[in-house]
């Protein structure tokens, strides 16, 4: 029971404690980040500058890439990025079910004690 109430405690200080520092930070109505670009304007590591390359003189113009490996390309990045969002996601997930499952193992216990104790009083 001690142990309950340490852990309630301690879940408690802990929000107290994220309160204080959103209201330190100040961020209070802030909203979040709007995305003014596409996928397709965000450079990757994987695009090479055209305008900051060295450009040889005698070599010749560059063959276009062919529109295909151009959409290739772009498809490999929203997978690529599909794949890190639901990554994260169950990372969130996965801490947020850490966090909450003593608060659910704690309150199933009580109600099996409560529910033990009303059953016992009735087969007396």
């Amino acid at each position: 029971m001690d142990k309950q109430l340490n852990s309630l405690t301690h879940s408690a200080h802990l929000l107290d404690d994220l309160e204080s520092i959103r209201e330190l930070l100040g961020d209070a109505d802030l909203q979040p980040p709007l995305l003014t670009e596409t996928v397709e304007q965000i450079p990757l590591l994987l695009d090479e500058p055209s305008a900051t390359a060295p450009v040889a003189a005698a070599a010749p113009a560059p063959t276009p890439a062919p529109e295909e490996d151009a959409q290739t390309r772009r498809q490999d990045t929203l997978l690529h990025l599909d794949a890190e969002l639901r990554a994260a996601a169950q990372s969130i997930m996965q801490d947020v079910i850490n966090d909450f499952t003593p608060h659910i193992e704690t309150e199933i216990k009580r109600r099996l004690d409560a529910r033990l104790e009303r059953l016992l009083k009735r087969s007396e």
